[in-house]
């Protein structure tokens, strides 16, 4: 794995957070939740079935995008392809968390 240099990470973190962002909205028009893209940090606001932020946000020193979610923290490496944690994408990852949320079946 090569090591992203402090462009490559910010272009690449950029393009993961916008592309999260598009994965996410068809479940937030469908279950009334908002997702954010301010700033280069990405926010899923819940007001039900209760009150919830998570927070996406890179970290370039550690070249890593953190997700603080449900009481965790999940820290996502760029991948190849992609930034992942143990092999799950972050939109992948995103979405997951974001059905627990909502009490859906994942």
């Amino acid at each position: 794995m090569s090591a992203l240099s402090d462009q490559e990470f910010r272009v690449k973190a950029d393009d993961a957070l916008a592309a999260a962002q598009k994965a996410l909205l068809p479940l937030a028009d469908e279950h009334d939740f908002e997702v954010e893209l301010q700033n280069g940090v990405l926010q899923v606001l819940f007001e039900e079935p209760a009150p919830a932020k998570f927070v996406v946000s890179p970290n370039a020193p550690v070249r890593q995008i953190w997700v603080s979610a449900m009481s965790r923290s999940f820290k996502l490496a760029w991948a190849g392809g992609g930034f992942a944690l143990d092999g799950e994408s972050l939109s992948a990852l995103l979405d997951r968390l974001v059905r627990q949320q909502l009490g859906l079946a994942g």
